[in-house]
């Protein structure tokens, strides 16, 4: 029976397999995690969406435009003509914030009017915590980006959902081409109520955790979308269009990742 939510991040992390992965040499000095870049309709809009429903602030950022400081991380906004197309058809799943108390956050969510994907959902045996602990939720953004809550102890922005053709040889790309560290990593195949969750892997950039899933899980979770498919679509144009980092000693570039993920590379100050 197939499960009707997409798996969170939390449980994603928990059923990975700590690695040193002293044997992966780096090639490029670490990046630093620095912005998710998103295609909105109304940008003015998004950022007091955001604003008000989550642990972050409106800021300026370096180029005089309107955005979100999250931590340490940037949200920006790019104004497009027409809804961004949101599908899950690309490699970036969704970005989240943790909540400490998910019931209350979740009640809260609804009394400002946030519409959910999926409601607020008990899956606390999932990660082998006792009932009524582990809870997870995903926020229906502004241009339909999807936004996860889950239970944990911070409420900060803290995770990017990617899904990934080889996520072993995805982490592996992110640590030797961005320095990022491979946490963890599962690389046999592993199934949960009929959805594969594994190989998986979970790469970290400063205070950002970066899952990484299989192809498979989205062929389970979404058959109608991707029952003629083979590859992700380009995340260029996409509602999320693409993440960035900084790295001392780049110029400003862009670059694809794996699975046809944007990224922009940016000097370090």
């Amino acid at each position: 029976m197939h499960l009707a939510f997409p798996l969170p991040v939390t449980l994603a992390v928990s059923i990975l397999i700590v690695s040193t992965n002293a044997q992966i040499q780096m090639a490029h000095p670490v990046a630093h995690f620095h912005h998710v870049h998103i295609n909105a309709t109304d940008p003015a809009a998004s950022i007091a969406f955001y604003t008000s429903r989550f642990d972050c602030e409106k800021a300026t950022f370096s180029d005089g435009r309107p955005a979100i400081h999250a931590q340490n991380s940037w949200i920006l906004f790019n104004r497009v003509a027409a809804q961004p197309p949101s599908e899950i058809l690309s490699a970036i799943w969704h970005i989240g914030w943790g909540a400490e108390d998910m019931p209350a956050a979740y009640r809260k969510q609804l009394d400002s009017g946030t519409r959910f994907e999926t409601p607020l959902t008990d899956i606390s045996d999932l990660v082998g915590m006792a009932k009524g602990k582990f809870f997870f939720a995903y926020v229906d953004g502004p241009d339909h980006e999807l936004i996860e809550l889950n239970t944990a102890a911070h409420h900060h922005f803290g995770h990017l959902h990617l899904l990934s053709a080889d996520p072993i040889a995805a982490a592996e790309w992110y640590h030797e081409h961005l320095g990022l560290a491979i946490v963890g990593r599962q690389p046999q195949k592993r199934v949960y109520n009929g959805l594969q969750v594994g190989p998986s892997a979970t790469v970290v950039a400063d205070d950002v955790r970066i899952i990484i899933f299989p192809l498979e899980y989205a062929r389970g979770q979404w058959p109608a979308t991707w029952q003629t498919r083979r590859d992700f679509e380009p995340t260029a144009g996409r509602v999320i269009d693409h993440i960035a980092f900084t790295r001392e000693g780049s110029d400003r570039q862009f670059i694809e990742g794996p699975d046809h993920v944007r990224i922009e590379l940016l000097p370090s100050n």
